[in-house]
């Protein structure tokens, strides 16, 4: 129980933080958008890189190091793209949460009191899992920390290391579903379309600095 719970707890500090994949979910959370199958790609693809790291793909990695080269620039390529996408949807505006007045009676050009929020200009489900898919698979901080960092440290917990790997595994799946339907509840402060386009901007301004981010290390070494 101890390994696991060692697990869950590299897990969760790895994945908590400010990143391209975490913002996504969060703004799919918020629109309340396919979230479900958001979720379940990026705790999928979170279990697949830990099952590789803790299998040995950390070693592939560390002798083809220009795999994380190739992902670097391709992951800060996209980032920047979608930042950029991001920062036109601040300034046209679109996109944003449509919620409900509880308080209005019902009728023709409102629903029934306390009915389910909508959203406008829905994305389809191909491109929003397209996008999902090369956020958490061109980042090459993924490889790092996910498969050589995660990979390194269940190999010292030896033959428990499926147990580290399991805790890792719950982490990830625990917290995109936390991320991603707990977002629904700041829907209340996002019902204007100011709102949501200051979203947009944030949004932009963090991926564009993470794609940035991404390739400075390698301009300035």
């Amino acid at each position: 129980m101890l390994t696991v719970l060692a697990g869950l707890g590299l897990g969760l500090s790895l994945i908590i933080a400010i990143g391209a994949q975490n913002v996504f979910v969060l703004r799919q959370g918020l629109r309340r958008e396919h979230v479900l199958p958001v979720v379940l790609v990026c705790a999928l693809s979170d279990a697949v890189l830990i099952v590789g790291g803790v299998a040995g793909l950390g070693l592939l990695i560390e002798t083809a190091p220009w795999l994380v080269v190739v992902a670097r620039w391709a992951g800060a390529a996209f980032l920047v793209g979608y930042g950029l996408v991001a920062a036109r949807r601040a300034w046209r505006g679109g996109g944003e949460l449509i919620a409900s007045d509880d308080t209005a009676s019902p009728g023709p050009s409102h629903p029934a009191s306390g009915s389910a929020s909508t959203t406008l200009s829905r994305t389809r489900l191909a491109p929003t899992l397209a996008t999902v898919l090369a956020l958490t698979w061109l980042n090459p901080h993924v490889y790092l920390d996910t498969v050589l960092m995660l990979g390194s440290v269940a190999a010292t917990h030896g033959d428990d290391r499926w147990l580290f790997a399991t805790g890792a595994v719950i982490a990830s799946f625990m917290w995109f579903t936390a991320l991603g339907f707990g977002a629904r509840h700041l829907g209340r402060w996002l019902r204007t379309p100011r709102a949501w386009r200051m979203l947009d901007a944030g949004i932009a301004v963090v991926m564009i600095a993470l794609g940035v981010n991404l390739v400075l290390p390698v301009l300035f070494s």
